[in-house]
């Protein structure tokens, strides 16, 4: 019985990280900043996935516009029709990974 106090250490070692979420989010459910991130996280989310779309585009070809330009409007479409950023996230990247790989495909 070498192994035991292995065995018992990896135990308690998984116990405590299963159940310290659940000790951490019991307070921040009343905190104002998480109320505050979570109001303006999806804005966030989608700014950054829009410049990160953005950030190779030359204004001088204009045909790398073409997917950016009709994603960005199937996600502010979609959100302003459904009012849900998983949806309008997942939405506007489906449609310009759709575009992009079909219309720089040679």
């Amino acid at each position: 019985m070498p192994d035991t106090p292995y065995v018992v250490a990896a135990v308690a070692v998984t116990f405590a990280l299963r159940a310290l979420p659940f000790a951490v989010l019991t307070p921040l459910r009343t905190s104002a900043v998480v109320h505050y991130l979570n109001a303006r996280m999806p804005v966030g989310v989608m700014l950054i996935l829009t410049v990160y779309t953005l950030r190779d585009v030359s204004p001088a070809a204009p045909r790398q516009l073409v997917a950016p330009a009709i994603a960005l409007a199937v996600t502010l479409g979609l959100h302003q029709w459904r009012h849900n950023a998983v949806l309008s996230i997942f939405g506007g990247t489906a449609v310009h990974v759709a575009l992009a790989s079909t219309l720089t495909s040679h």
